[in-house]
């Protein structure tokens, strides 16, 4: 039993040291990077999802991660954004990751993901058909 714990503490500093890579950024905080356009935001719901509603001027990670480094800006001091499903969701990591890669440095994470930010009462836009 004892060392099932041990290996379940270790699952959960690892899973919160790798969590803590990309710092959090809020709601409020996300809006007013938005508000100036100074924010580039990576939707992980995957493309189903961002179809049915994604947060205004979100990139569908699942669809552009091939070509991600075609739809990010030059500069690599911008600020990105990924996030998904809530608190309790992973799948931003990758897009984060992704970012990561390309040389991007300002990268956060908004932890609410699109179901804080609806229940926030943002508003959120549908994917266009391609």
């Amino acid at each position: 039993m004892k060392k099932l714990l041990v290996i379940a503490a270790g699952f959960v500093l690892a899973a919160s040291v790798y969590a803590a890579e990309f710092p959090t950024i809020t709601i409020p905080d996300l809006k007013a990077a938005m508000a100036s356009k100074h924010v580039v935001l990576l939707d992980a719901n995957g493309s189903e999802s961002w179809q049915k509603g994604h947060i205004p001027g979100a990139i569908d990670f699942s669809a552009t991660k091939e070509s991600l480094a075609s739809v990010l800006p030059r500069d690599k001091d911008a600020l990105v954004v990924a996030y998904c499903g809530n608190p309790q969701c992973h799948a931003y990591q990758a897009a984060a990751e992704a970012a990561k890669k390309l040389g991007y440095k300002n990268i956060k994470h908004l932890t609410a993901g699109i179901m804080g930010w609806k229940d926030a009462g943002e508003k959120t836009e549908p994917g266009s058909k391609t």
